[in-house]
C-alpha cells in the first residue's frame, strides 16, 4: 500500500471506537503512560535543534513514490510533502536531506521505524517525519513521539468519467451497478465494500495504487475511483471530473497531515510548528499546493 494505509483506514472508518478513551473524558485522560524498564539505558533518538543547526542540514522521511505527495523525478525529490520539508529547513536556517522510505503495515510500524526506534536491521530515526495523520486520540498512544506541524486536511473524493455521468457527479450508492476503482486495503475499498452491506462489493475493481485505479478509470475499465482527493487531482486525464460527495456511514471523511518527531526533541517541534504557522499565514503552503494542481484545504489546528 502507498501510505500504511490499512490500520488508519480502519481507524477513520470505525470513527477510532477500538482506540479511544471515552467521548466524556478529556484527551489522554484514562490512558497511564507507558512504563519504561527499570535498569534500562538512556536512549538519544534523533538531533537536537541545536545540533541540526550545528550540522548545517534536517533529515525529513517522506514516503517514496507517492505523487503527488513525495517522488523522485529526474533523480531529485519532488512533491508537496518535499516542498514542506524545504520551507521547514529554510526557516530553521539548514538544507532539507530527503529521505524517501517505503510505507510498513501500519502507522505504528512507521513511527518506531522512522520516528522514535529505528528498523531492527540498519535502521535509524529520522529528525522528522512528514505526512503523518494527525487525530488527538491516536497520538495519545504514543508517548515517544511528538506530533506537530499540521499544515492541510486530506479527504476523500470521487473521480469519475463525465461521459458516464453528463448530468450529475456520482455517490456512492450508484456504485451498487456501476464498477468503481479504489487502492486495495484503502480507506475507500475498506468503505465500499461494508457500505449497504457489501451490496457494492462486486463492482469494486482493486488496483495496487490510486493511480493505478485512475490509470484504470482513464482507460475505461471503470466508471469512477474514489480515494484520497490529492491523488486523485494527481492523476487527472482529459474527461475526468473529481467531486467530494457526503460519505453516508463513513465516520471520518477527513483527515488532518502533519508531521512527527521523537518526543526527546521538543524544542524542534514547536520550532517545526512555528514555520508552518508562519507559512499557513502568509499563504506559502496554499501556494505549494496549486504549484502542483492540488486543491489546498487548511488544517484544524
Amino acid at each position: 500500500m502507498t501510505l500504511s494505509a490499512r490500520i488508519w483506514a480502519l481507524v477513520l472508518l470505525c470513527g477510532l471506537a477500538a482506540l479511544a478513551p471515552l467521548a466524556a473524558l478529556a484527551a489522554c485522560e484514562g490512558l497511564p503512560p507507558e512504563q519504561k524498564l527499570q535498569n534500562s539505558p538512556a536512549q538519544d533518538i534523533g538531533r537536537s535543534l541545536d545540533r541540526i543547526r550545528e550540522d548545517g542540514w534536517i533529515e525529513v522521511a517522506l514516503y517514496e513514490n507517492y505523487k503527488p505527495w513525495s517522488w523522485v523525478e529526474g533523480g531529485r525529490p519532488q512533491g508537496i510533502d518535499v516542498e514542506i520539508a524545504r520551507l521547514i529547513a529554510a526557516d530553521l536556517g539548514v538544507v532539507a536531506r530527503i529521505r524517501l522510505v517505503q510505507p510498513g503495515e501500519a502507522l505504528d510500524a512507521d513511527l518506531l521505524n522512522y520516528v522514535y526506534r529505528g528498523a531492527a536491521v540498519g535502521g535509524h530515526v529520522s529528525d522528522l517525519m512528514g505526512h503523518v495523520p494527525y487525530d488527538v486520540d491516536y497520538a495519545c498512544r504514543f508517548d515517544q513521539v511528538v506530533f506537530t506541524g499540521q499544515y492541510a486536511t486530506e479527504r476523500l473524493a470521487i473521480a469519475y468519467d463525465k461521459a458516464s455521468y453528463p448530468d450529475k457527479a456520482p455517490v456512492p450508492a450508484v456504485f451498487r451497478y456501476d464498477p468503481v476503482g479504489v487502492e486495495n486495503d484503502s480507506l475507500s475499498d475498506f468503505f465500499l465494500t461494508s457500505v449497504a452491506h457489501g451490496a457494492a462489493a462486486d463492482k469494486v475493481h482493486r488496483y495496487r495504487t490510486t493511480g493505478a485505479a485512475m490509470a484504470g478509470l482513464a482507460a475505461h475499465q471503470v466508471s469512477a475511483a474514489m480515494g484520497p482527493r490529492a491523488e486523485l487531482e494527481a492523476h487527472l486525464a482529459p474527461g475526468i471530473g473529481v467531486h467530494t460527495p457526503p460519505l453516508l456511514g463513513l465516520a471520518r471523511p477527513s483527515w488532518t497531515l502533519g508531521l512527527a518527531l521523537s518526543f526527546q526533541h521538543r524544542d524542534l517541534g514547536y520550532a517545526v510548528d512555528d514555520a508552518i504557522a508562519a507559512a499557513l499565514a502568509d499563504g506559502r503552503i496554499a501556494q505549494i499546493f496549486a504549484d502542483h494542481g492540488i486543491s489546498f484545504e487548511a488544517p484544524a489546528r
